[in-house]
């Protein structure tokens, strides 16, 4: 007999809230908001607002706040969106010390509970709390992604429908490599409708653009003076939907390297295949010497921080 998807979410701050807004509103599956004990009122005050929230916008998914894994036993889905935040001049890797024993202790309460879930991180440092995930719990490696691709070429896209002066959904933009200030927008590959953005935007103004991306979580933070969780949760949410409803998309996501690009256990952004058996595949698209380079100097800076971990 059918039954809904059990999405767990680990975290019930700003991205948290916003993940469990949109997974019901697309009715994906019924959301239970997990977080610490301290804070179990604070999640279920928020499930309770969110499930009102559906009598108006006619929405039937159940969300629970809970401080309990139990129950997040079974769960399809899991995003984890547990850790500090960053604050203005902080950069992602000044987290690792900090939110490195969150992610392990979040692991093994989830291998216990649901070691077969699609998990997708979200905490920062992305790239090494994905690869320390996954190392805990021993998942199989194409059922644990981070978000991060889906997000920076999301930014990556605005910026150029904006200089450009036409509408985002035209622009067709892949940002890889690790999610920090080294990440690689990859301009050779990069149109609006078929049209190559080169042909439409100047070079001075490209490179502004592509320097704006690779900063694009540190603008907002010094804005608003925390993290961003908007376009983080629709990102995360794109994979869930992607692998829950079997979609088959191709996604830039923080996969793991097996020899794919030159990388071995290594996670880091690159184009994937995300259905319903999780990352599915890689693909291995052509890239020009510059942006090897680049993706080259990314996977170092990201092989550093996982150095960390592993000492830690």
């Amino acid at each position: 007999m059918p039954t809904r998807k059990k999405i767990g979410l680990i975290g019930a701050g700003n991205i948290g809230g916003e993940l469990a807004r949109l997974c019901a509103n697309e009715e994906l599956g019924d959301v239970f908001l997990y977080d610490i004990p301290a804070k179990e009122n604070f999640a279920k005050g928020k499930a309770l607002d969110l499930e009102q929230n559906g009598s108006v916008l006619a929405y039937d998914s159940n969300i629970r706040g809970t401080s309990s894994w139990a129950d997040l036993e079974g769960a399809d889905v899991l995003i984890i969106t547990a850790g500090v935040p960053r604050k203005p001049g902080q950069s992602r890797d000044d987290l690792v010390a900090i939110n490195l024993p969150i992610i392990r202790d979040v692991a093994n309460s989830a291998k216990k509970v649901c070691p077969n879930a699609f998990v997708i991180v979200i905490s920062n440092p992305l790239d090494a709390m994905v690869y320390e995930y996954k190392r805990v719990v021993g998942a199989p490696k194409g059922l644990v992604a981070g978000m991060a691709g889906v997000l920076d070429s999301a930014r990556f896209q605005l910026f150029l429908a904006r200089e450009a002066n036409v509408s985002v959904k035209d622009v067709r933009a892949m940002v890889l490599g690790g999610h920090g200030d080294d990440m690689v927008p990859v301009l050779s590959m990069t149109t609006i409708n078929g049209v190559p953005a080169s042909a439409l935007i100047a070079k001075d103004k490209l490179d502004k653009i592509i320097d704006r991306t690779r900063k694009g979580g540190g603008e907002i933070v010094n804005l608003m003076g925390t993290s961003a969780y908007y376009a983080p949760a629709s990102s995360a949410v794109a994979m869930a939907k992607a692998y829950l409803r079997d979609e088959k998309r191709l996604l830039p996501c923080a996969a793991y390297l097996d020899g794919e690009y030159g990388y071995k256990d290594l996670f880091m952004g690159v184009p994937c295949v995300i259905g319903g058996k999780g990352v599915e595949r890689i693909v291995e698209v052509s890239l020009t010497e510059e942006e090897k380079g680049m993706l080259a100097k990314s996977a170092k800076s990201v092989q550093a921080v996982v150095d960390i971990c592993k000492k830690g």
